[in-house]
């Protein structure tokens, strides 16, 4: 983090008070089972877990809302659950945590999607998922619309969170995204990469280096190939901003007229990267919307992702856990210049 003032990165994280995000994605509720193994199975070659204790979290798009809230900002969370018992677990484990789900719609022929995960000495050894995938109705998508119509002047920004279950299509995007960017808003996505079509006209992208790839339809492999495929998807999204992230090896910053800058990643110990890419998500956007430029956000989000990867299962941070890893990382770059 050479060469960024504290006191600049801290004055952006402290504007997350009070800012107010739209999140518009496929709502997951992640069950996690917590056990210990012993021994293998008579039946098959597969662990035996001795359960310990259950718990739940929210998931998919609700895990980008309820890292906001941790940052001190107010998310209004849009999706579609069930009509069933995982749904109010759901919406009482977001309204737990201070999310808005006046946007949630009920729709009885889709289950509530879940994702459980049964973790061993701190270790995941198999996911269960149980979903049905399919566009949404007319009708649920006309409610939709009608929140965000109702609701986007409050809103300082907007987040796009497609996990590729059936709730982001052309239809729906056709209707949100130019009406956020009359308003003026910052439109966020973190694209399922089958999607990037309907992306068009966004502020910011932010894909995994894989999704890039199949979205550019070349492999990255190398910096001249990552660069490439930034500006293509700057060029193709007309967006105002590419970040790529790259695992390991930091991030990438892509900004039309501008040279890529890489932001090397935070060394942390990994215990889970469940929830990393919401995590950077939630706090780049925020970041831009707080008077970051798109490289401070990246060094921001960057902080914010290597605290959610050293703890166990999917994590939020909060703005003090990221103010004060932005402030150990600016002084360890004082000490190596």
């Amino acid at each position: 983090m050479k060469n960024q003032s504290f006191s600049k990165l801290k004055s952006v994280i402290s504007n997350f008070t009070n800012k107010k995000m739209l999140v518009i994605g496929d709502l997951i509720l992640d069950e996690f089972v917590w056990g210990k193994v012993s021994r293998i199975s008579p039946e098959a070659p597969v662990p035996v877990v001795w359960v310990d204790n259950e718990s739940f979290m929210p998931g998919g798009a609700s895990n980008v809302a309820n890292n906001i809230n941790s940052l001190g900002a107010k998310a209004y969370l849009v999706g579609v659950v069930g009509n069933d018992e995982r749904a109010g677990i759901l919406k009482g484990e977001l309204e737990h945590r201070g999310v808005n789900i006046d946007g949630i719609f009920a729709d009885p022929q889709r289950p509530t999607i879940l994702k459980t995960r049964v973790i061993a000495h701190q270790q995941q050894v198999v996911r269960i998922d149980r979903e049905k995938v399919e566009p949404l109705k007319d009708s649920t998508v006309r409610k939709i619309v009608g929140f965000v119509e109702s609701v986007i002047d409050e809103m300082d920004g907007v987040i796009v969170e497609d996990y590729g279950k059936g709730l982001i299509t052309p239809k729906l995007l056709d209707r949100i995204v130019p009406l956020a960017r009359k308003k003026h808003k910052i439109i966020a996505v973190d694209p399922k990469e089958e999607h990037f079509s309907y992306y068009k006209g966004v502020t910011l992208l932010t894909p995994n280096n894989a999704e890039a790839s199949r979205a550019v339809g070349f492999e990255i492999k190398d910096k001249q190939t990552l660069k490439k495929a930034g500006f293509e998807l700057l060029k193709k999204l007309k967006a105002r901003v590419v970040l790529i992230t790259l695992g390991e090896n930091g991030m990438m910053v892509f900004e039309e007229g501008k040279s890529p800058k890489k932001i090397e990643t935070i060394a942390q110990e990994v215990f889970d990267v469940s929830g990393a890419g919401d995590t950077v998500a939630s706090s780049y956007t925020l970041s831009l919307i707080s008077g970051a430029t798109p490289i401070q956000a990246a060094h921001i989000a960057s902080c914010a992702a290597g605290i959610v990867v050293g703890k166990v299962g999917v994590a939020v941070v909060t703005q003090d856990e990221v103010v004060r890893r932005v402030k150990d990382e600016i002084e360890k770059a004082k000490i190596h210049r």
